[in-house]
């Protein structure tokens, strides 16, 4: 089934083994494990867009199920990375629309009980990356329904279709805590999709649609040309850019091969911020080689004790501002300054000074990214 090819792929690519890439029910309250209709037996969201020209590299598209998903998140847990994931006050715009709606939801009512776990399990946070593996919700509450019945065993599937879907959450969702975790989310975000989010989020297209259009003439007339020699030399000759609404600098993405990459970037509030989406497409491209190269340069102590992963953090940002220095300079000064709001850094004087302070990285480290750069562009 050429619907779930993007599974099967990510699950060779893990081996099993591990993430591509980090109250009460209340009554009523709906079992993905039965399909008892609503939002999670519905099909995919009839405001999808793709917004690029047919046959475009690298088109923009927009999914609701993945911005469903990552809603959840942003709505559970404590978004303390250095370059944060979510908007700024995006759980509380969040709150204030339903509450002028009137709208409380299962989402709502298992709050508790699902962030417990969270706290439990800080992994379960690498699950965000979950949707970009699946093209609809339809697809998403299949798996889990395989999964949950299978209690995370791939030999108990009915098919080798079900194994490698079971096989794709198990790495994700190792225990039975974890389990019943994914079971309760799935069945509370049904809830929040049906009573809130589906009617909102097809709003927000629409509201949107002249920043959608911004976002794709720049990036195919302008900024995806200046970085595809980067993108071919790395991998990722091609694939999708998602913009989702919760996103901030901090992006969501997947590599599957060169011609199946996903990357998930913030959606801009208005035509007039469209750069932003171009500048998280810019940190997003350079992740794998910038967390390469701070893995090769710190000692087992620093990956021990998590400095490795606040210089994996900065390495990207810095990574992606070398990336378009060198590519499209014009927009180097206006990626640091959104990265530094985006940290909540004030800019100063001096940008470039300001910028470098709070992204603050070795020599070794920042050295030997200005090096991969000049490998992978040939020097220009």
């Amino acid at each position: 089934m050429k619907r779930f090819a993007r599974i099967l792929g990510c699950v060779a690519l893990i081996g099993f083994g591990g993430a591509c890439a980090t109250a009460g029910t209340g009554a009523g309250a709906g079992d993905p494990t039965t399909n008892t209709g609503g939002a999670g037996s519905t099909g995919g969201s009839a405001a999808d867009q793709n917004v690029s020209a047919d046959g475009a590299v690298w088109p923009i598209k927009t999914r609701e199920h993945v911005d469903l998903w990552l809603h959840g998140f942003a709505m559970l847990q404590e978004d303390t990375t250095f370059v944060p994931f979510f908007k700024r006050g995006y759980t509380t715009s969040m709150i204030v629309l339903k509450n002028r709606a009137n709208v409380v939801s299962q989402l709502d009512a298992n709050r508790d009980r699902l962030r417990a776990r969270l706290t439990a399990n800080p992994q379960l946070i690498n699950a965000q990356f979950i949707p970009l593996s699946f093209s609809s919700w339809d697809e998403i509450v299949q798996g889990v329904n395989y999964f949950v019945r299978a209690e995370g065993d791939p030999r108990a599937a009915r098919s080798q279709l079900e194994a490698s879907m079971i096989a794709f959450l198990a790495a994700y969702f190792p225990s039975s805590a974890d389990r019943e975790w994914v079971r309760l989310f799935v069945t509370s975000l049904a809830d929040e999709r049906t009573r809130f989010y589906q009617s909102y989020w097809a709003q927000q297209q629409r509201e949107k649609r002249n920043v959608l259009d911004e976002v794709d003439a720049l990036w195919q007339g302008t900024y995806r040309p200046k970085m595809q020699r980067f993108l071919n030399n790395t991998q990722q000759a091609a694939g999708d850019v998602l913009l989702s609404l919760p996103l901030d600098g901090e992006g969501r993405s997947q590599s599957s091969g060169k011609q199946s990459n996903v990357l998930t970037v913030t959606f801009p509030e208005r035509p007039a911020d469209a750069m932003e989406a171009i500048y998280v497409i810019a940190h997003e491209a350079v992740g794998s080689l910038a967390n390469t190269t701070v893995v090769d340069n710190i000692t087992p102590e620093q990956r021990r004790t998590g400095v490795g992963d606040r210089y994996t953090s900065s390495a990207a940002v810095r990574a992606g501002a070398l990336l378009l220095q060198r590519t499209a300079p014009e927009a180097f000064d206006g990626y640091m300054r959104y990265y530094l709001r985006s940290v909540n850094r004030p800019a100063g004087a001096n940008v470039a000074t300001s910028f470098t302070a709070a992204f603050t990285l070795p020599a070794t480290i920042l050295d030997a990214i200005n090096r991969q750069l000049d490998v992978v562009l040939g020097g220009i």
